[in-house]
């Protein structure tokens, strides 16, 4: 007997009232790049330092708190080198480098110090803008530090000398799922954390990587960003803009808003963003943050513009009533407005991304159809 609690008949969900609310389960979270290298590190040190191989480890998170971790293999190779694996779980986040063999090898060396580097699977910085040095291994500053904390809790590195590599087998391979290579990390993925943990569908990671592809964008001289809402608005907009570099274009998802902050910061000229009706309509109600449990498609304001660029009470009515964006789209396609009053959204929208930004940036608006390939209205600085 296993001791679990197996509900009876009667308290199974099917048998449940339908009127009561079940409480959703909780998302678990997970730990990052950085924590597990720091974990490897510290596990490869202690076997170095011991000449035993450890069962479990303890390593400090940016916060303080400790937090243990069972390597899935750790072992003396050599009198002077150690090895130890352990293996990323990131909770419930969809994250590319979930089950990623995080690994770290310290080697000790004739002089005292502690060197980090970069080996297979972790890719190389190639672009400034990183707050990483060009030609150096992506190993953010606070996983760098987490790394270096945790080997000095069993090395005295001011007396000993020791180089410490981490490495993470298919890295590579999983890189190819990220934006690293756009941003000039080539070779494989970073080893990132800024808080040690991963938090289920995290909206800060996503809004630190918007900003961290606007910040790269300006550091390679470039003065026009493009903003996509998606991969398919991506392809639109790189179809309208063939002469910009790829690193010009960023997938904003939902934080338009941050996206624009950092714009005016890095001294970006201009902004085009280019999207699909729904987003574009809660844009125009001057919504930055277009989440869409946090916001929705106002198609009352959908049906005004039917009725400024000359449609018919009856079709306005019609589009104000409209289930959802795509279909106050089609209603203006079906009546032939889709042109006039795609451009008058536009419009709208880029007025509104002038006024977030005090008018520091040239804005551009451009309404693609839903493959994402064709642009079918658009706005312009000369028509504000």
């Amino acid at each position: 007997m296993s001791g679990a609690f197996e509900p009876g008949p009667e308290l199974r969900e099917p048998d449940l009232p339908r009127t009561m609310k079940v409480r959703p389960k909780a998302l678990r979270t997970g730990w990052t790049t950085g924590t597990c290298a720091s974990a490897a590190a510290k596990a490869a040190a202690h076997a170095l330092a011991t000449g035993r191989p450890v069962e479990v480890v303890e390593v400090a998170l940016p916060s303080g708190r400790r937090v243990t971790f069972a390597p899935q293999r750790c072992e003396l190779l050599s009198p002077d080198r150690a090895e130890a694996v352990v293996v990323k779980d990131a909770g419930d986040d969809p994250d590319v480098t979930h089950g990623a063999h995080v690994t770290a090898t310290v080697t000790r060396r004739a002089e005292a110090g502690l060197e980090l580097d970069g080996g297979v699977g972790v890719g190389v910085v190639t672009r400034p803008g990183l707050g990483l040095e060009p030609g150096s291994p992506a190993i953010n500053p606070v996983p760098r530090e987490m790394i270096t904390r945790a080997v000095r809790e069993v090395i005295d590195v001011e007396h000993q000398g020791v180089r410490v590599v981490i490495s993470v087998p298919e890295g590579e391979r999983m890189a190819r799922k990220t934006t690293n290579a756009r941003l000039g990390i080539l070779g494989g993925i970073s080893i990132l954390g800024t808080t040690g943990i991963v938090r289920p569908f995290s909206t800060a990671s996503w809004r630190a990587s918007v900003e961290q592809a606007v910040a790269v964008m300006a550091a390679q001289g470039e003065t026009t960003l493009v903003l996509c809402t998606g991969g398919r608005t991506e392809k639109g907009a790189m179809l309208r803009h063939p002469e910009l570099p790829e690193v010009c274009f960023v997938e904003v998802g939902d934080f338009t808003g941050a996206a624009l902050r950092r714009a005016v910061e890095h001294g970006v000229r201009r902004v085009v963003f280019v999207g699909m009706a729904g987003k574009l309509t809660k844009l125009a109600a001057g919504v930055l943050m277009t989440h869409y449990t946090r916001s929705k498609v106002s198609t009352g304001l959908l049906g005004e513009i039917t009725r400024a660029v000359g449609g018919g009470e009856e079709l306005a009515r019609e589009v104000a009533a409209a289930n959802t964006g795509r279909h106050a789209y089609e209603l203006w396609e079906a009546a032939g407005l889709l042109g006039s009053a795609g451009t008058e959204l536009c419009r709208r929208v880029a007025r509104v991304l002038a006024r977030f930004t005090d008018g520091a940036l040239e804005t551009e608006v451009a309404m693609v159809d839903f493959t994402g390939r064709r642009v079918v209205a658009a706005s312009s600085p000369a028509s504000e």
